[in-house]
């Protein structure tokens, strides 16, 4: 099968020309070495080195190649991300089986693992309220229970939770639709905590704080009855934590320890609604590392 570079540049029309025509050389570059590699490696005549031969492995050694002779990582990640746009438009148009680009990107910086809370931070959240907390309304802590169990309990993120419409809600069914990034869609299961949370809040505390004039649908509100934002959120952790913790980690918590419970990694692909599971696959490396530490902590001849 043919490389089909002329049809693949034409279905790029969101980028520039000048874009398109980078896109080809560095797949064309690809297709070269490959050949090479595969002549050097084999004495049969007219093998095949189309894109549907091509596996995780041979992406890899092409990059691994790449940084041997010298290129910046800059210019490694710029080849790894025409191949990788390559190759989704293989995917997508039935040219080849499986992205083999999945799980072998690069990147211009290193990456840092996501932070992970300990079980005693997300006590603290979840289960111990702080003594500062005494005082709060019924409503309020209501509402930052509904709040937290999402972020922990479904995993979304900051924004995920904003957007969530009282229609949105199934506590029937114990299921949630999330408006996530790209406006895409996706539904979740809520878990029993998080249920309970939400059911608390809009039976009780959110008929209390809501002002009918301006809630419109919102799920949650701030203290001033206006529809949640970003920031306020990030608040409520804070407060929660009674020191600066990013949101985020409860979404990080929440697909580390599904991995570490032996959850697949294409299902928490969909519940965190990432389009690349690249992005998922990050995970898997914070819970080895996480295993990794409770043998060496816990093992006598680690």
């Amino acid at each position: 099968m043919g490389w089909d570079l002329d049809t693949f540049a034409a279905s790029a029309a969101s980028v520039s020309e000048g874009t398109k025509a980078m896109y080809c050389r560095e797949v064309t570059a690809f297709s070269e070495w490959l050949a090479n590699t595969r002549a050097s490696s084999t004495a049969v005549v007219g093998w095949d080195t189309g894109p549907d031969v091509v596996d995780l492995r041979m992406i890899r050694r092409y990059l691994a190649y790449l940084s041997t002779e010298g290129y910046a990582r800059k210019t490694v990640a710029r080849k790894a991300t025409a191949l990788r746009r390559y190759f989704r438009w293989a995917e997508r148009t039935g040219r080849v089986a499986v992205d083999p680009t999945i799980g072998a990107m690069t990147s211009t910086r290193e990456r840092r693992l996501p932070r992970v809370l300990r079980s005693e931070e997300l006590g603290a959240l979840l289960d111990k309220p702080r003594t500062a907390l005494a005082d709060d309304s019924s409503a309020r802590r209501q509402r930052d229970m509904a709040v937290l169990e999402l972020l922990y309990g479904s995993g979304l993120r900051v924004s995920e939770v904003c957007a969530i419409r009282l229609g949105d809600i199934d506590l029937k069914h114990q299921r949630l639709i999330v408006n996530g990034k790209g406006s895409k869609q996706r539904v979740v299961p809520l878990s029993e905590p998080a249920a309970l949370a939400l059911a608390e809040w809009l039976d009780d505390g959110r008929r209390e704080m809501a002002d009918p004039s301006v809630a419109g649908d919102a799920a949650f509100v701030n203290l001033h009855g206006r529809p949640l934002n970003t920031q306020a959120v990030r608040r409520l952790v804070n407060r929660r934590a009674g020191t600066q913790t990013n949101p985020h980690a409860l979404r990080h918590t929440f697909a580390t320890h599904l991995l570490d419970g032996g959850a697949d990694l294409r299902q928490v692909q969909e519940l965190l609604g990432h389009s690349d599971l690249g992005s998922t696959q990050i995970y898997t490396h914070v819970s080895r590392d996480r295993l990794r530490r409770v043998v060496e902590d816990s093992h006598p001849r680690a």
